[in-house]
């Protein structure tokens, strides 16, 4: 059994806040355990209580495009959210439950040790640039500790928000690039650590 198949399990029993009652289905997420890119979404939604799997509703079918056009498939890359377990109605996740999550998605990140974190939306983003506006900051990289962070608007955002479409294609196409200086600073790691990347 894997480390992450282990974290499931655990994440799967938890009982931290009131969303356990609710939900269907945890959705702890899902990708390889060396992925490279890590995404950060919000909260489950309907489709993923449901399944049990992270982005698999009309916002899932954006990202999945999204990665085909830099030539990557969903099983490349690893998929979590903030918190695990649906809110009810879909409304937004409340402080608490973000908190009694964070747990594990910090043991994700420990175990899979991705070189990019890319936030979707305005909670992960919270996560690593608080108090920034996503509107100012998306499509910059930033080197946080040892990962590059890069804010992006949430794919649901471009359902809600068709002008927002070409706004996260174009931000999204400059992952590939920022994945390979992200290589190059782990080969030059004392370099790295004066590095500040903003890719405008």
């Amino acid at each position: 059994m894997s480390v992450l198949t282990e974290l499931y399990e655990e994440i799967a029993n938890c009982r931290d806040c009131e969303l356990a009652k609710h939900r269907t289905k945890v959705v702890p997420g899902e990708g390889p355990e060396d992925a490279e890119l890590l995404f950060i979404g919000e909260a489950p939604g309907w489709y993923e209580d449901q399944q049990g799997r992270p982005f698999v509703g009309p916002a899932g079918a954006f990202l999945n495009q999204l990665l085909s056009s830099i030539g990557l498939s969903r099983e490349q890359v690893y998929i979590a959210n903030v918190i695990k377990c649906r809110p009810p109605g879909n409304r937004d996740p409340l402080p608490a439950e973000i908190q009694a999550c964070r747990k594990w998605l910090d043991h994700q990140i420990e175990i899979i040790q991705p070189r990019i974190i890319i936030t979707l939306g305005r909670y992960s983003l919270a996560r690593y640039f608080p108090n920034e506006s996503i509107s100012k900051i998306h499509g910059k990289a930033r080197k946080e500790g040892k990962v590059v962070c890069y804010p992006m608007y949430h794919p649901a955002a471009a359902l809600h928000q068709g002008s927002l479409r070409q706004i996260i294609e174009a931000d999204m196409l400059r992952i590939p690039g920022i994945l390979q200086q992200a290589e190059s600073m782990a080969e030059a790691p004392a370099a790295a650590q004066q590095l500040r990347l903003t890719l405008d």
